[in-house]
């Protein structure tokens, strides 16, 4: 994620010094002072006119691109492509709009730069997966089923998989039957499936803050009152959580319990047990979205083994743990919601993905799969314990040290908003994500910061921080 791209959601607070530049000759485009087809100035008469360092122009000019605004000619410049929608146009856009920020976030995340270091990164390294050889599996899908694999599936999806999640959700200690599964296109279609069924124009959603933007994006697409629950290195803060269920009375509160994006805290027992009472007590519906568990011990307390799926909707996913592009998820609910969902789901894309599911089946089926999942999880032991040490070493404050955990959230010594770190690291070519792009309000300054465990480990970011921190220190 860049820092451009997180700059440009903070519209009520200072933005770093080229997000400035740029919103400002985005400004010169919307008046008319530049039009379609008009070349901007050079970098470097830019940079000369207003007395700015080039590297602050260059990235101005960047997040215009970005932008669509302008496009770079080879040997010729930056020439005006977009005229931007008046702020009237803008309110017509739709729910989109609504959430046009959050979808900048994730273009800007699902980028590849040749030679960035996303230390970000919400997946595993791919160096962890390259075991999962996903040729290997496609003679034994085609034999398991030719005829089918030209023909849409079951609204419920794959009922081998659906059997085989039944005894994976078992090892978590949630009893469930294949008519209470759904199979989904990734946890994302499973969040977008239960929004749609749930949330009414208007409704009040609970979510984690911080917490997974991109379930911000599809909230305010909903046209839904998003309200944060702060999260804590064991879970939810319990006095907000009732105070924000006896005044504002919500449907719905989408959590992650282990493994938590960003902060990679793990909600402890007694907090489990004390949610599940509050929601009881409110009427609440608990949407408990787990994919990383395969990263997790299967013992660890999860809403859904406490509940048995009575007030909770587990989702889960297998994009972390095989390959996100294989776009497989699930639904594991009661069997009345289920039938609901899947039909809910038929009318928006008839049915999943049947070859992705077979696929997935067949790797479940094998013995290889555990054995992945042991040496997923020892690289994960072993890069957690060595980027903790490496934040140690520069004086950094983790906010959670669980036994394990794909993310760090960590706040650096002398650094009040991570803003301010992500654009000192621009330069160095790594990719922060800072704090405030997972707040329900993301025009707060933070100075927190999500990593990636894996990715940290890289010798380049130790290199850029330590000479990034001494700079930010002297000044």
């Amino acid at each position: 994620m860049t820092a451009e791209g997180s700059s440009r959601i903070r519209r009520s607070r200072p933005a770093t010094l080229p997000v400035s530049v740029a919103d400002a000759i985005e400004r010169q485009i919307r008046d008319g002072a530049y039009k379609i087809g008009d070349k901007l100035p050079s970098l470097r008469e830019m940079a000369e006119l207003h007395k700015y360092a080039k590297n602050t122009v260059v990235t101005a000019f960047e997040l215009l691109v970005s932008r669509g605004l302008i496009e770079p000619r080879r040997g010729a410049g930056y020439f005006v492509v977009e005229k931007p929608p008046s702020k009237a146009a803008d309110d017509e856009a739709g729910s989109l709009g609504r959430a046009k920020d959050i979808v900048w976030l994730m273009r800007e995340q699902l980028k590849t730069e040749p030679g960035a270091l996303a230390i970000a990164d919400g997946f595993p390294p791919v160096e962890w997966l390259s075991d999962v050889r996903l040729d290997k599996y496609h003679q034994k899908v085609v034999r398991t089923g030719l005829g089918s694999l030209f023909r849409y599936g079951s609204r419920f999806g794959y009922t081998p998989l659906r059997e085989h999640l039944v005894r994976k959700l078992a090892d978590f200690g949630i009893d469930a039957e294949p008519r209470q599964i759904v199979l989904t296109h990734g946890a994302n279609e499973a969040m977008d499936i239960v929004i749609r069924y749930f949330v009414p124009p208007g409704g009040k959603v609970l979510v984690d803050d911080p917490g997974y933007y991109p379930l911000f994006g599809k909230l305010k697409m909903a046209s839904a009152e998003v309200l944060g629950v702060p999260r804590l290195h064991d879970g939810p803060d319990l006095e907000v959580l009732e105070q924000l269920l006896i005044t504002q009375r919500p449907r719905l509160f989408f959590t992650q319990s282990l493994a938590h994006n960003p902060t990679g805290s793990d909600l402890s027992a007694a907090k489990a047990f004390r949610v599940l009472q509050l929601a009881q007590k409110y009427d609440l519906l608990i949407v408990e979205n787990d994919p990383l568990a395969d990263f997790k011990p299967t013992s660890s307390p999860r809403l859904a083994s406490l509940d048995q799926l009575e007030r909770t909707i587990y989702i889960g996913s297998f994009s972390k743990s095989f390959s996100a592009a294989l776009r497989v998820g699930f639904i594991a609910c009661g069997a009345d919601l289920a039938s609901d969902l899947a039909d809910l789901k038929a009318l928006i894309h008839v049915s999943s993905s049947e070859y992705c599911e077979r696929t997935v089946d067949v790797m479940l089926s094998e013995g290889h799969y555990q054995r992945h999942l042991t040496r997923l999880r020892s690289r994960l032991g072993e890069a957690t314990e060595g980027a903790r040490a490496l934040f140690e070493s520069v004086g950094a404050n983790i906010f959670a040290k669980n036994a394990q955990s794909l993310y760090l959230w960590a706040s650096m010594p002398g650094v009040d908003d991570s803003m301010a770190l992500a654009d000192a690291l621009l330069p160095h070519n790594v990719r922060l994500a800072p704090g405030m792009i997972f707040s329900v309000d993301a025009s707060t300054a933070s100075p927190w910061s999500r990593y990636n465990v894996g990715a940290v480990m890289d010798p380049r970011f130790r290199k850029a921080l330590q000479s990034v921190l001494m700079q930010l220190r002297s000044r």
